[in-house]
């Protein structure tokens, strides 16, 4: 089984988001008993809370229902997950920051949008927190893209 990790800021819109999405996608492929996921932020200021009902509302609308509680992200994930998927290149930087990381860790940090194929260069997933909910719609299709093709990839490794 493989485990992975979605992280961003604050645990509350994005990675859960990134999180619930994966999942989807796993399950409609027929693999969703291949990969353990879940989500966390670097911060711990929202931690034990429901999602954004923002990010809530965009999942449902897409037929996602998002069953988590905020959570900080711990040196312990390092060797707890297989791929830890940072949602901005400073979600990745602060994860990249921990002292002594081996380079077997620092490896299996990602950036999302490395799977977007429509990222262009522009690697970081916008955080939607202070905007409406168009926002939360675009990091949705971000999310949904970049999920299907990091899918796709580790159906690929597998077979390696």
């Amino acid at each position: 089984m493989k485990r992975i990790l979605f992280v961003c800021l604050g645990n509350i819109c994005r990675s859960p988001l990134a999180e619930g999405v994966f999942l989807h996608l796993a399950q409609q492929a027929g693999r969703g008993d291949e990969f353990e996921v879940d989500s966390c932020g670097t911060g711990s200021w929202h931690a034990g809370e429901h999602p954004d009902p923002r990010s809530q509302a965009i999942a449902r609308a897409h037929g996602i229902k998002l069953n988590h509680r905020a959570r900080q992200f711990d040196r312990a994930d390092f060797k707890n997950f297989d791929l830890i998927i940072a949602m901005d290149r400073d979600n990745k930087s602060d994860l990249l920051s921990f002292s002594n990381l081996k380079p077997e860790e620092r490896a299996k940090v990602k950036l999302l949008r490395e799977y977007d194929p429509q990222a262009n260069g522009n690697l970081d997933v916008p955080d939607p927190y202070y905007g409406g909910a168009d926002g939360f719609e675009e990091v949705y299709k971000m999310v949904e893209r970049a999920g299907k093709m990091l899918l796709e990839s580790l159906k690929s490794s597998q077979n390696a």
